[in-house]
């Protein structure tokens, strides 16, 4: 699955085990009161593999293993994020995600005899600094995101996303740069 190769996902029991004891901790973080902003903060470090201090997800949140899941420092998502971390997910700082978006690393053959054996494929998704997601986005497998972004509400992601861009659109694409002219 690391290795970004074909694997059994769906009658490996090693990894059904370790995305079943994730989704407890998903559920029990889902649960937790609203208020308690301490709590929360705290348990959602025991999810991911690696988080900067100031760290907060609304629920509600869920993902495969967590893990493999890595935020920078000033990392906001909104409710509904959805994060199947098969393969590496890394968001640098200051990453503010809408609600309802999706980062998927996992893709499934296309020839059907595969797919139906359940082997799928993951690849990793890199978000840089300073990047917004706007409502409704989903980003594919494999795609990295630059630096200064803005992707708009309801894209797909497919492709890579170059820094200092504004991109939208299904598929996904950059509409223009941004400037210094955005200060004002």
């Amino acid at each position: 699955m690391l290795r970004q190769m074909l694997y059994d996902a769906n009658y490996d029991k090693e990894l059904e085990d370790e995305r079943l004891a994730c989704k407890a901790l998903c559920q029990e973080y889902n649960s937790l009161p609203i208020k308690d902003i301490e709590a929360r903060h705290a348990f959602i470090k025991k999810i991911l593999g690696k988080t900067g201090e100031q760290v907060h997800i609304e629920p509600d949140f869920w993902c495969d293993y967590g893990y493999l899941i890595s935020v920078g420092e000033n990392f906001y998502a909104n409710h509904g994020l959805i994060i199947l971390d098969a393969g590496t997910v890394t968001f640098g700082d200051n990453v503010f995600i809408a609600p309802s978006c999706g980062f998927h690393t996992s893709g499934h053959p296309i020839d059907y005899e595969r797919r139906n054996r359940g082997l799928e494929y993951a690849r990793p998704i890199v978000v840089g600094n300073n990047v917004w997601f706007g409502a409704g986005v989903q980003v594919m497998p494999g795609v990295t995101i630059g630096d200064n972004v803005v992707i708009g509400g309801g894209s797909i992601v497919v492709k890579d996303i170059p820094s200092n861009s504004v991109a939208v659109g299904n598929p996904c694409r950059v509409i223009r740069a941004i400037t210094d002219d955005d200060k004002t």
